[in-house]
């Protein structure tokens, strides 16, 4: 195989730019997989330049978030869902197993399924007291602070298809349980988190993808602290 042909199968088997990527992904993966174990010798999917997908998945407004909350009241395990994904910034396969054991001394300790295999990063994180006051007026397992109706732990596609319905019935296709994690680093960075701080809350091992966050923060707030110097008469005072 040929990169031509990772090209050719790119185009035809996906429709969207950020499918395309993820199959070259795969394939360089499985090449790279293949290299080592001696079965092939260069990989054709490598150096791939990604295709431009936009900002992605949506990221939640405070706005929407509010939205969400007037729909689903505390009490309820919408509610429970959306402040345990927007004050722990976990991922929806970690939210699916969260439970009290995962709770010492006041802070949450988890192992992500992402990195379990690979970094073995831990997240430690402090519960807070607004998610704290969630989980104690909410239904919750004993093992999972999520269960299903029939008090059993959610998979987890089953616990993104209730989020799912849970957003449809506030009336917000647009809206995922992974854009509540993207909101999360957006408000942390605007609010002066560091790349470190980023990467301490959300178990990312690299800055790759915390200088997205704390980029767009900075260029923000130089904006809105220089934007007077686009006003002339200002401009002018400031000569005199």
């Amino acid at each position: 195989m040929e990169r031509k042909h990772v090209i050719e199968l790119r185009d035809t088997l996906r429709d969207t730019p950020g499918a395309q990527n993820e199959l070259v992904k795969s394939l360089s993966a499985m090449f790279g997989w293949a290299i080592e174990a001696g079965i092939a010798a260069v990989n054709p999917a490598s150096k791939i330049k990604p295709l431009f997908s936009g900002d992605g998945i949506h990221t939640w407004s405070l706005q929407e978030v509010h939205q969400y909350e007037e729909r689903h009241p505390e009490g309820t395990k919408a509610r429970l869902m959306l402040h345990l994904a927007m004050f722990t910034g976990l991922r929806l396969s970690d939210l699916a197993v969260l439970g009290r054991q995962h709770i010492q001394d006041g802070w949450f300790v988890i192992r992500p399924k992402k990195t379990d295999r690979s970094s073995m990063v831990s997240v430690e994180i402090p519960v807070l007291p607004i998610l704290n006051k969630t989980i104690e007026a909410s239904p919750c397992g004993d093992l999972t602070f999520l269960v299903n109706e029939w008090k059993a732990p959610f998979t987890v596609n089953s616990l993104g298809s209730k989020m799912r319905n849970w957003c449809d019935q506030a009336g917000m296709p647009q809206c995922s349980t992974h854009g509540l994690r993207k909101a999360g680093a957006t408000i942390a960075a605007e609010n002066g988190a560091t790349d470190d701080e980023l990467m301490a809350i959300f178990g990312w091992t690299t800055k790759q993808q915390t200088t997205l966050y704390t980029r767009k923060a900075n260029r923000r707030k130089l904006a809105g602290g220089e934007m007077h110097k686009l006003i002339p008469e200002q401009n002018e005072a400031n000569k005199v």
